[in-house]
């Protein structure tokens, strides 16, 4: 009989999951690891490297069947699977029946065939909602998700599947996760004035693995995830440093092309909570910027700079809130803006 921990993960495919599954590798001595993913070309790729040493089992999360398949004699399970925007946003049914359903299907079959496993679970600090005006975020905060953030909805339902289950929990509500992410209208989303703290997928990772050896300190409890303060600055600073390092120039769009309330992001003045207990951080906002240089070669950085005109145009009309000015949407004015 193994001696291994016995650990579940879902959703190693993401840019989160698959941090925890490199670092759950690591100690493959100590874990015994099932991962459970969507059975899609680009995952068998990324766990080729994996696949002697771990268990891969392909499902559905939503698909009751599939996921009893993967919920026997487990010791620990990290759930990570999840639909995010934007696309959680513009396909809300699908959202609902990963996020919800699909948590609530682990749960479930969880409690029947490892009743005495511990599942870590992957929130978020859209829970919030906006904190432009009140950007010192604390765990007993309320809940109050922005207008038309489907995804916060799922995660606030999901969170209370898992704190009313009998199993034992942890949650952890993920700051902005920076590092793979792709450019999306989100970006327009995000009023330029707020107040943001980053952390990254590496660190992020090093803290659910670091969790399950301390599951005694953090059973039953929620807590804020984050890079602390040497990763905190204003959105309109990361754009403008980010925009630097690609090539992109200033930061120039039309006046109205970002919304100016309604998004989410703040600072986590109890996220220290957390760190004191899984010492997971070692990056900030200074090594974040250097590493996405890193991935920048300057033939690329010139190439970018001589298109920029053109990329910036691209994305402008990815703009939702120009969007809605300009088509006199009054319904998504108002969600996008206070005048």
């Amino acid at each position: 009989m193994s001696s291994k921990i016995k650990v579940l993960l879902t959703g190693a495919s993401g840019t989160v999951g698959y941090e925890i599954l490199k670092q759950l590798h690591q100690q493959k001595d100590r874990f015994e690891i099932t991962v459970f993913d969507l059975d899609k070309s680009k995952t068998r790729k990324m766990f080729s490297k994996f696949k002697k040493e771990i268990q891969i089992k392909y499902g559905d999360i939503s698909n009751n069947e599939d996921v009893a398949r993967v919920c026997l004699d487990k010791d620990f399970v990290i759930h990570i699977a999840a639909i995010i925007p934007p696309l959680a946003d513009d396909n809300q049914e699908l959202a609902y029946r990963v996020n919800v359903i699909g948590t609530t299907n682990l749960v479930r079959n969880l409690e029947k065939l490892s009743p005495h496993a511990f599942l870590i679970y992957s929130s978020s600090i859209s829970v919030y909602g906006d904190r432009l005006l009140y950007p010192d975020i604390y765990i007993n905060d309320p809940i109050l998700p922005s207008l038309g953030d489907e995804y916060a909805k799922t995660k606030i339902e999901a969170e209370g599947v898992i704190a009313t289950s009998k199993l034992e929990w942890s949650i952890f509500r993920l700051t902005a996760i920076m590092g793979n992410h792709k450019v999306s209208k989100l970006m327009f989303h995000m009023p330029l004035a707020t107040s943001m703290e980053i952390c990254s997928p590496a660190d992020t990772g090093r803290a659910f693995v670091n969790a399950l050896s301390h599951k005694e300190e953090i059973s039953g409890k929620i807590y804020n995830l984050g890079g602390g303060e040497s990763c905190r600055c204003l959105y309109s600073d990361f754009l403008n440093r980010s925009f630097k390092i690609f090539g992109l120039g200033k930061v120039d769009f039309p006046e109205n092309s970002f919304a100016d309330h309604n998004f989410h992001c703040g600072f986590y003045q109890d996220g220290d909570a957390l760190e004191e207990i899984l010492k997971f951080r070692r990056d900030n906002l200074e090594s974040y910027y250097k590493n996405e240089e890193s991935k920048v070669s300057g033939l690329q950085r010139a190439v970018t700079s001589f298109l920029k005109g053109i990329i910036k145009n691209r994305l402008i009309k990815q703009s939702e809130p120009l969007e809605a000015i300009r088509e006199s949407n009054q319904e998504l004015i108002n969600r996008f803006f206070k005048k």
